[in-house]
């Protein structure tokens, strides 16, 4: 469930871009996302005070805090530039809190937006997609308590966790399995005050598979930050994926996957053949 005034903040870039890496941060309060209202947004400072990484680019006409924008004048990017992206394995239910808790590490790179190709190598057998509630950190923290994890959240986004299953058998740290380009799709905004459990699925191909909820998840979101910060420090951007209870498909080139979440919307992001493995023309 959420409350009843929503807010969400992403991270975008105009379609007249001055340079290909210049975006911006905007927000909106709507309550209906799919409203006239809820198109509209606002250019706000990064959220994330501090951080380089996701520091707004200089502001120009039209793109200057408190201008109006419209969805029609950009494109959503991931919601955060992050140093870190982790998750959490085996978080399904009573069987994954029986054990220890335990984090795998996704490479930055991995990371792509709202639209952007999950690309596939030739050779890397069989891939499933996996729809995850996703922490977004607001603040550089470390050594949280149930007490006050929540106060290190800025908000929530959808993730996607691709995972090679064949490498994951093969490679006993998951980097190849989980680190691959393009591999952690996110987006494609940030909601800011998510509360209760929420039902989490994926449409693959345009056929809507199994879904649960984040009830259903083992670790819970404050645990899994004050276990995460009692090794290493969060920074401001961090993205942590929580886990996946639901039902997947695998995914090849030519499919169409979309990871739902209830109270955030929806993530989708075609699936091509690697580019890096076409011989140039």
């Amino acid at each position: 469930m959420t409350s009843s005034r929503p807010r969400r903040i992403a991270r975008v870039r105009p379609l007249s871009p001055t340079s290909p890496d210049e975006y911006f941060f905007v927000a909106n309060d709507a309550a209906d996302f799919a409203s006239a209202e809820g198109r509209s947004w606002t250019v706000v400072d990064s959220p994330f005070p501090g951080s380089s990484a996701n520091s707004s680019s200089a502001g120009r006409p039209g793109w200057v805090g408190g201008t109006e924008v419209s969805e029609d004048a950009f494109t959503f990017l991931a919601p955060s530039v992050p140093a870190n992206v982790l998750g959490m394995a085996h978080n399904t239910g009573q069987p994954g809190r029986d054990l220890p808790a335990q984090a795998f590490h996704k490479a930055a790179t991995s990371v792509i937006g709202p639209g952007d190709a999950i690309e596939l190598a030739s050779d890397v057998g069989y891939v499933d997609p996996e729809a995850e509630l996703t922490v977004v950190v607001g603040r550089k923290v470390r050594g949280l308590t149930l007490d006050n994890a929540r106060d290190a959240i800025l908000g929530f986004t959808i993730g996607n966790d691709v995972s090679a299953r064949d490498l994951q058998k093969t490679d006993e740290l998951w980097i190849s399995a989980k680190s691959q380009d393009t591999f952690t799709p996110a987006g494609p905004w940030i909601v800011t005050d998510l509360t209760g459990d929420v039902s989490i699925g994926i449409v693959h191909n345009g056929k809507e598979l199994r879904t649960a909820t984040t009830a259903d998840l083992g670790w819970k979101v404050d645990e899994i930050l004050v276990y995460l910060t009692s090794f290493m420090t969060l920074h401001p951007g961090d993205l942590v994926l929580t886990g996946f209870p639901a039902e997947c498909a695998r995914i090849e080139p030519g499919d169409l996957v979309t990871c739902r979440i209830e109270g955030i919307g929806e993530l989708s992001n075609p699936v091509i053949a690697a580019s890096w493995e076409k011989i140039p023309s």
